[in-house]
């Protein structure tokens, strides 16, 4: 692990009893890199960045954030390193100013230091103008604003935002997304758990993790890539009906539903178009359209982790 990585964790590995939350986990994120850590509920994410941030210790493994060792070093982490949690939490009976005073306190900042840096990132996350309103009259997506802005209150190089945008409407999502990417671009490093496949798309790259286990890194359009099937949407009439039909067509490697329709997974397309449609029309189920599509980022995911549960049975 070389101090030019900003994160560089190797063998990564927590257990909370006989529960094994993360196991093994490697990677290492590069300075000034948007890196996406992509994955079910309860597949470890949470409980890498908390090891990330010092909140928690790993049971095996080690890591470098900052280039601060996150064992010997964890108490100092959160010097080098903004971290925003799932749930962030304000205090409701102060306003958004009082908040930040708050947060700033914690952090050793104070005086003029601390009103000039709260005026910038007030004025960054677009809140300044609210900087008098209480944190209770907030909007869910005004109130995920503040918790950027108190997150990078002491100008940290590193931030850690653990699934963010979470309730969020698409609107404000995507303001937060180009929020972080202004921060990107001033060189801080961003690691970010999300489960809205379309916000992985944004990443520099991604991390895939299942079970608590790293089964894919790489780049969006990397994974995609690396898909060995190709991809069958189709649009039936009684959908539940029809998934359960083609699930069973040896021509069909993985199925699932895609908004409204399907999309099917195969490596002999030819035979699986005439093999559904067949199956399909004898069941009685119309088929409305049938075409070949290019592989997203949720057919990439769902293929990786039905390759990792077949690995693990």
């Amino acid at each position: 692990m070389t101090p030019e990585y900003a994160i560089a964790v190797e063998g990564l590995t927590r257990d909370f009893g006989s529960f094994r939350a993360v196991d093994g986990v490697t990677f290492t994120v590069e300075r000034g890199e948007i890196f996406g850590f992509m994955g079910p509920n309860g597949a470890g994410k949470s409980t890498t960045i908390r090891m990330l941030t010092g909140h928690l210790l790993p049971t095996a493994g080690s890591g470098r954030v900052a280039g601060l060792d996150i064992i010997r070093d964890h108490r100092r982490l959160k010097e080098h390193t903004g971290y925003m949690p799932q749930g962030f939490s304000l205090y409701e009976d102060l306003t958004v100013m009082e908040n930040l005073r708050f947060f700033g306190g914690m952090f050793g900042l104070g005086g003029k230091r601390l009103k000039e840096r709260s005026a910038e990132v007030l004025n960054l996350v677009g809140l300044y103008d609210r900087r008098r309103q209480l944190a209770r009259h907030l909007s869910l997506g005004h109130r995920q604003r503040l918790g950027l802005a108190s997150a990078i209150l002491h100008e940290p190089s590193i931030l850690l935002l653990d699934e963010p945008t979470s309730g969020v409407d698409p609107m404000s999502r995507r303001q937060f997304w180009e929020m972080i990417y202004g921060l990107a671009a001033r060189g801080v490093t961003v690691l970010v758990t999300t489960h809205y496949l379309d916000e992985d798309e944004f990443c520099d790259r991604l991390a895939i993790i299942h079970l608590g286990r790293l089964i894919a890194l790489g780049a969006p359009g990397e994974l995609k890539a690396a898909l060995p099937h190709q991809i069958l949407a189709v649009f039936p009439d009684r959908l539940g009906e029809a998934l359960q039909v083609v699930k069973s067509l040896p021509e069909v490697e993985e199925a699932a539903v895609f908004g409204a329709g399907l999309h099917l997974a195969s490596s002999r397309l030819e035979a699986a178009e005439a093999a559904v449609q067949a199956a399909l029309t004898a069941r009685g189920i119309r088929v409305r359209r049938l075409h070949r599509v290019s592989p997203t980022l949720e057919d990439a995911f769902i293929s990786l982790v039905a390759k990792a549960e077949r690995a693990r049975s």
